[in-house]
C-alpha cells in the first residue's frame, strides 16, 4: 500500500479546513468581523482523526463529504467576485485532492489488493 495517497489526503483535508476557517473569518467573509458560514467547517474535523490514523472506511465516507465542498466552491466560484471567487477555485481544487486521494487510497487498501500471508 502506498502511503502517499493517505499524505495527499490528510494534507488536502487540513488545508481545507484552515481554508474555509480563513476564508470566512478574516479573508473574505460575508459581513465584517467574519459570519457564521465558518462553521461549514465542522464537517471536515470528523473524519480528521481517521484519515490521520489511515483508516479505509474513514476515507470511503470523506470521498462523499469532500463533494460537498467541491459543490460549494464551484457555486462560489460562478456567483463571487474578487478575494471570494480566487479563494472558490482554491477550495475546488482542495476538494478535487481531497476526493482523489480518498479513492486512491481505498482501492489502494482494498482488502482484495493486500497480500494475505499464508498459513
Amino acid at each position: 500500500m502506498n502511503p502517499w495517497f493517505n499524505r495527499l489526503t490528510s494534507t488536502s483535508l487540513v488545508l481545507l479546513l484552515f481554508l474555509c476557517l480563513a476564508w470566512e473569518l478574516w479573508i473574505a467573509p460575508l459581513r465584517p468581523g467574519g459570519s457564521m458560514l465558518a462553521l461549514k467547517a465542522l464537517p471536515l474535523l470528523l473524519p480528521l482523526f481517521g484519515i490521520l490514523r489511515g483508516s479505509r472506511y474513514t476515507h470511503q465516507w470523506t470521498s462523499m463529504l469532500s463533494l460537498t465542498y467541491l459543490t460549494e466552491g464551484l457555486v462560489r466560484a460562478v456567483s463571487d467576485s474578487g478575494a471570494s471567487q480566487a479563494l472558490a477555485f482554491v477550495e475546488t481544487a482542495l476538494a478535487v485532492l481531497l476526493f482523489a486521494g480518498c479513492l486512491a487510497y481505498a482501492r489502494a487498501s482494498a482488502p482484495s489488493r493486500t497480500i494475505k500471508a499464508v498459513d
